[in-house]
């Protein structure tokens, strides 16, 4: 009898910390509990059969021809099966797959990652390949960078295999070093506003800033390689620096040096429960990626600045690669239902569009079990 693994990958969120990731920095992120579910059996064949519920639609690929598709979502699978070919020398078998997924696309929960993450566990286990989850992260950022072109890092990948119910990792994007710290929101939730635009800028700018980051650091080591990354330069530095800069270079270094500092107090207050001090570093976090990152667009700055008139909204911020997207919002409990019918109806009225909530809860990272 054919062995079959089921999987619930979850998506993911960043609390604080965006854009740190690629500067050395510290996030602060984890797992929620809407997910999505991969179900995989062994088919007795060289050939992988994956079907998307959501998509409505399916492929067939021989393992010894993966090469890319035309389809996206085709690519993450493939990427992974690519990549423990390489790195298994072969073990991987035929198999076949189902896919049904609650986390809507392009909304920066990273339904993508968790795609990527689930099937990479699920074919590790089905086929007792061995690899633990820290292999697993590293697996599925090679997938990105060598199949899909992609320059990502290992945050999303750690938030979705790591996470932890009621805890938010604490990760240090260079080391890999993390801490776990436990989050009791009470009376507070955490609500997802997805604006439901792209403005397709999001790569090309993505790509920009990284450059942009690496020439302000550059400058400010001045040939001295002093600095690894921008994270590391301390605030004064950067300040005595000024000058020297571009002024988008300055921009651009002192959000990062302020991001990490807000994250690594944000962490020290959660450890503390003081959650209304959390939601006012979110408020600058967000002021940072609009007016220094550069990294916004009007549907996210008018969500985050219309949540000022709400004592009930103790937080907010645009969360993701930016131009688009969700923000993040800490809204009391009590509250929310009647926040979320005043922003719809705010937002709609601004710009003709309704945005889509999503309540979540932080949950535990990829989770699988044998049929």
């Amino acid at each position: 009898m054919n062995r079959e693994i089921a999987v619930q990958s979850p998506g993911r969120i960043n609390l604080i910390g965006e854009h740190i990731g690629y500067n050395g920095g510290f996030v602060l992120h984890g797992a929620i509990e809407h997910a999505i579910c991969i179900t995989l059996s062994e088919n007795g064949t060289d050939t992988c059969n994956i079907r998307s519920d959501n998509y409505r639609s399916g492929f067939s690929i021989a393992l010894d021809s993966i090469q890319k598709s035309n389809f996206q979502w085709h690519n993450y699978i493939l990427g992974v099966i690519n990549e423990i070919q390489l790195l298994d020398g072969g073990r991987l078998r035929g198999f076949d797959s189902t896919i049904k997924s609650n986390l809507p696309m392009g909304s920066g929960i990273n339904s993508s990652t968790a795609l990527e993450c689930g099937m990479a566990k699920g074919l590790n286990e089905l086929f007792d390949l061995g690899l633990k989850d820290e292999n697993l992260i590293k697996l599925c950022r090679d997938a990105e960078h060598n199949f899909l072109g992609t320059i990502g890092g290992f945050m999303d990948p750690f938030a979705v295999l790591m996470g932890k119910r009621d805890n938010l990792i604490k990760l240090n994007c260079r080391t890999l070093e993390h801490s776990y710290i436990g989050v009791d929101l009470e009376p507070i939730e955490i609500l997802l506003l997805n604006t439901n635009v792209s403005h397709n800028l999001a790569d090309s700018e993505y790509d920009k800033r990284r450059a942009e980051c690496s020439e302000a650091l550059e400058i400010i080591n001045g040939g001295r390689n002093e600095y690894a990354y921008l994270c590391d330069v301390p605030l004064e530095k950067l300040l005595r620096n000024k000058l020297e800069l571009p002024k988008v270079l300055f921009m651009r270094a002192l959000y990062a040096v302020e991001e990490n500092r807000r994250t690594l107090r944000s962490a020290s207050l959660l450890e503390n429960g003081d959650l209304l001090n959390v939601g006012e570093l979110l408020y600058e976090s967000h002021a940072g990626l609009s007016n220094l990152y550069g990294v916004s667009c009007d549907e996210l700055d008018f969500m985050v600045e219309y949540s000022k008139q709400f004592p009930e909204v103790i937080g907010s911020r645009m969360m993701g690669g930016g131009f688009g997207g969700c923000t993040i919002n800490l809204v009391h409990k009590k509250r929310s239902k009647d926040y979320i019918k005043n922003i719809t109806l705010a937002y709609y009225k601004q710009f003709n569009i309704e945005p889509t909530p999503m309540i979540v809860s932080i949950g535990d990272g990829v989770r699988t079990k044998r049929g």
